[in-house]
């Protein structure tokens, strides 16, 4: 298998590029869900709480894995964040009965065991292993891709990745897919932000919505179906620095693998 270096981009939206087609698309595309799913809360799970702040939502339908991995307590969650405190969704997957790794550089020692399903990990999950060559990237030592993360634990597979890592998202979601580590994952939990480019995203406005736009089609060709959408109104309803096009900064969306049956 040859390893792919950038993803595939998309055509323009419009036979000139136009950040307003290329918004539209993009935005259109982000709301419209592929495929439904009749069961998305874990409410009808032992264990579970008061909703968490901002819904998580995972498929729980009969036709896809993680009902079942769920029951028989064999389904893996990675929570990746930065500094968040809402932890609620992590406590209700570990209370299912699911093994749930929660990333966090923030946490204050390398591995904490709480319970005896959730794990903290003094770890940032990047799209690239630091360079131990480089003198700074020394530092980041606590830095490591998602690939590398699963090869160290001997994780062969995650039911759930969820990741909120303010605007590094892009950059994350294009390293699962140029390694193939996303057909790893049965179901993505992704917060993105739209009110800039996201880290080490460059180009113009128009050449960015292009590229997050063929981001997700490249989700969508490796079988992954978009089945819910929050739109957060609590955050600035802005759209690469801008008051347009009626977007929030922040979107919650949920993939299922549909290769996972």
């Amino acid at each position: 298998q040859t390893v792919r270096w950038h993803i595939e981009l998309q055509p323009w939206a419009s036979p000139t590029p136009s950040l307003n087609y290329e918004a539209l698309r993009f935005l259109k595309y982000i709301t419209t869900s592929q495929i439904s799913c009749e069961h998305m809360n874990l409410n009808s799970l032992k264990g579970y709480s008061e909703m968490a702040k901002k819904p998580w939502s995972i498929c729980l339908d009969e036709r896809f894995s993680l009902i079942h991995r769920i029951r028989s307590k064999q389904c893996r969650l990675y929570s990746l964040g930065l500094g968040n405190d809402d932890n609620q969704f992590e406590l209700s997957m570990a209370n299912s009965g699911c093994e749930v790794h929660r990333f966090d550089p923030s946490i204050k020692s390398a591995h904490i065991q709480e319970g005896r399903h959730l794990w903290y990990h003094r770890l940032s999950i990047d799209w690239r292993d630091p360079n131990p060559a480089i003198a700074a990237h020394k530092l980041h030592s606590n830095t490591k891709k998602l690939g590398t993360v699963l090869n160290e634990f001997g994780h062969q597979k995650i039911d759930v990745l969820k990741a909120d890592v303010e605007s590094a998202e892009w950059k994350i979601l294009e390293n699962l897919i140029l390694e193939d580590v996303v057909e790893q994952i049965g179901q993505l939990v992704f917060e993105v932000h739209i009110h800039w480019p996201g880290f080490e995203v460059s180009g113009n406005d128009s050449t960015v919505v292009r590229y997050w736009y063929s981001l997700l089609r490249e989700l969508e060709l490796k079988d992954f179906r978009l089945f819910h959408t929050y739109k957060d109104l609590s955050k600035p309803q802005m759209f690469l620095k801008k008051e347009a096009f009626n977007a929030s900064s922040c979107y919650t969306l949920s993939w299922v693998n549909t290769r996972w049956k």
